[in-house]
């Protein structure tokens, strides 16, 4: 009697499930978008095919492109046993359980297992080194799915042990034609309802889903169950009932994840790039996405430091004063000092020539540190007992503020870090500096003449890494 409850149970559930679940693709056949990973004749589609999908598979890629479907579609085909986890509900203990009956299937009855690890990336790396020996040994085939980048949020040892593949965001074509699909079967879909879906409907249904299927087609089952009709008459889904129904893009944007390091890279290299418009668009992005305003500034005084310099000493200027501003007066309205300083620091002159710092300290990491010249030690404690600051001549005293004398140490004389850019205020500042230095070597007798070459993104980068942090967050 319980096995008859247990069916009209799971039948009415299935019945009831929403459409994104009733809809859900159960062959390759039925599989929209991707044609990339399992088109006609791809090596994943062969595999699946054939049920030889003997080595283990991540599959990456935001919410609603396939993930969970193709995994489903799996089971569905293989003649494996097939079984599932979430990693957000399980743990050892439940892991535990699947690898001692895979073991004991495999004894008795040589059936392989596959296992598929719905968002494997929560797991942490205690659990997934659990699942490692276990894969490698073959007892279990991996399907992991996850919504992060496996080579950062999974055990690299587990990603070697697998094949990646990367799903997309699905194209406007493919959201369309799931949302035909379900309108003409009518077995899981609404083939058997009147339904009159307006053409500007569905476009604004497609173009807001955002690549997301299960996302169009829960708007689409609200604006169908949501629009009163008659029982004779046809259920009308106009565009306005389809704007109620999915009112808002969904923006692929987690603070932790992928889409907020890319996105945020690509407003600074916009900004860097002095493309202003493109630049606004992925602020708009981030602030749309809800990302903490005060990090984008932070970057902002950052990109300011580094990217614009003294090409426009301004910018610093401009960037700090946003952040200030912004933390007086929040949102909405502090959005318009984030704006003015992404727009300045966009169309202002560049120059990268505060990174002549770190050709200094490489130096000397190299050299090792040098003593002071005895004329530019402090005067104030030792100059009577040993001379420090004798010889000291005050810049000030000229009528042209400068005097030409020694300011490295006498073995680095002649050794130049720094090289204006002949962008904006730093133009001046070349032709100056030009004047300066050839003074300096008339009056010293310098004959060394050696320009340190500009070190490269990823030697500054390393050398970062080496500074003690400051402790801000």
């Amino acid at each position: 009697m319980s096995d008859l409850f247990d069916y009209s149970l799971s039948q009415k559930l299935k019945n009831e499930a929403p459409l994104a679940a009733r809809m859900r693709p159960r062959t390759l056949d039925e599989f929209v978008g991707q044609d990339e990973i399992v088109g006609p004749g791809k090596l994943l589609r062969r595999a699946i095919e054939a049920d030889r999908l003997f080595s283990s598979i991540l599959l990456w890629g935001p919410p609603g492109t396939g993930k969970t479907t193709l995994a489903m579609v799996i089971a569905n085909m293989t003649r494996s046993h097939f079984a599932t986890l979430s990693a957000v509900l399980a743990g050892k203990a439940e892991l535990r359980v699947v690898i001692d009956q895979a073991v004991e299937r495999r004894k008795l009855y040589g059936t392989r297992t596959i296992l598929f690890v719905d968002e494997v990336h929560r797991w942490n790396r205690a659990q997934q080194d659990a699942l490692l020996p276990h894969v490698e040994n073959g007892t279990l085939t991996l399907i992991g799915a996850t919504t992060e980048n496996p080579y950062f949020e999974v055990i690299g040892a587990l990603v070697s042990r697998s094949r990646v593949f990367q799903l997309r965001p699905l194209r406007d074509e493919d959201i369309g034609q799931i949302i035909e699909l379900s309108l003409r079967d009518d077995e899981r879909g609404y083939g058997t309802r009147n339904i009159q879906l307006d053409p500007e409907a569905f476009e604004h249904l497609v173009r807001v889903a955002g690549g997301d299927a299960r996302n169009a087609l829960n708007a689409l089952e609200l604006a169908v169950e949501s629009t009163p009709h008659e029982s004779d008459e046809a259920i009308h889904v106009t565009l306005t009932v389809a704007q109620e129904s999915i009112q808002r893009r969904a923006v692929l944007y987690d603070k932790d994840g992928d889409a907020h390091y890319d996105t945020i890279s690509a407003f600074i290299k916009s900004v860097r790039g002095s493309d202003p418009d493109a630049a606004l668009y992925w602020l708009a992005k981030m602030l749309y996405a809800g990302e903490d305003p005060r990090f984008i500034l932070r970057r902002l005084i950052i990109l300011a430091g580094e990217d614009i310099g003294l090409g426009d000493p301004m910018g610093l200027v401009v960037a700090s004063a946003a952040a200030q501003a912004f933390d007086y007066i929040g949102l909405p309205e502090g959005i318009y000092p984030i704006v003015e300083a992404t727009l300045f620091l966009s169309t202002a002159a560049k120059s990268n020539s505060a990174g002549a710092y770190f050709k200094a300290f490489q130096l000397i990491e190299a050299q090792g540190i040098t003593a002071v010249p005895i004329h530019l030690q402090d005067a104030t404690r030792d100059a009577k007992a040993l001379g420090h600051g004798k010889d000291y001549r005050y810049p000030h005293a000229s009528p042209e503020h400068f005097l030409p004398q020694q300011y490295l140490p006498a073995e680095l004389l002649g050794t130049y870090f720094y090289q204006p850019s002949q962008q904006g205020y730093e133009s001046a500042v070349s032709d100056r500096l030009a004047r300066w230095r050839e003074a300096q070597r008339q009056a010293l007798g310098i004959t060394r003449d050696e320009t340190i070459p500009d070190l490269t993104e990823g030697e500054i980068k390393d050398i970062k890494g080496r500074h003690k942090p400051s402790g801000i967050v």
